[in-house]
């Protein structure tokens, strides 16, 4: 097993089937490293870097993560539940940090007022999750399940909601131009207006 150290530099490594709940790590970065079956739930990782890193199977739940850089960053069936996204450090001159959810849980997180575009979330679970004031331009949110999360003044123009559902999003409060949806999930955009439907 390796044994993850603060102020170290980490690249082209493998870390499979470590348990480092409630994990404190700080100053080290990750470069072309995978994690399998790894739980770093409860953990406080405080300005470390991810580039071009995988994360397989692995739970994050509540993980802490201070001034983070994520960059080429891909999740498969990770759960990620209750993560506060907007503690990470984003760059100001590139909106498109490459992050990818793939068969994920990010029930209970926060991408409250981020700007990041093109991101992919692909048949994930995203209930209750607050992306209200961001910018998600060019963004692939496909097959995923939004119930009870919070979309108002975000910019969501051509994000493919394709076969996604279980969305609240106000037509009037939110920019969607050029977005996708799935012919029937279409129909709950019209709740906020005020209309009656009729067969």
């Amino acid at each position: 097993m390796k044994k993850l150290e603060n102020n170290q530099q980490y690249f082209n490594e493998s870390f499979d089937k470590q348990l480092m709940q409630s994990l404190e790590l700080s100053d080290s970065q990750f470069e072309e490293c995978e994690f399998n079956d790894c739980d770093f739930s409860l953990s406080i990782l405080t300005q470390c870097k991810f580039l071009n890193c995988s994360f397989n199977r692995c739970n994050l739940s509540l993980i802490k993560i201070p001034r983070c850089r994520f960059f080429e960053v891909t999740f498969m069936e990770c759960k990620l539940v209750g993560v506060d996204w907007t503690r990470a450090q984003w760059s100001s001159f590139n909106a498109c940090p490459e992050l990818k959810f793939s068969r994920c849980i990010l029930n209970d997180a926060s991408f409250f007022g981020l700007l990041l575009h093109e991101l992919e979330f692909d048949e994930c679970k995203l209930h209750e999750v607050d992306f209200r004031e961001g910018d998600f331009l060019n963004s692939s949110m496909k097959y995923c399940d939004f119930t009870n999360s919070l979309f108002m003044r975000t910019n969501l123009q051509n994000v493919d909601f394709t076969e996604s559902g279980n969305f609240t999003i106000d037509v009037l409060e939110n920019s969607v131009t050029k977005a996708k949806f799935s012919r029937h999930e279409a129909l709950s955009l019209l709740s906020g207006l005020g209309i009656e439907l009729v067969d």
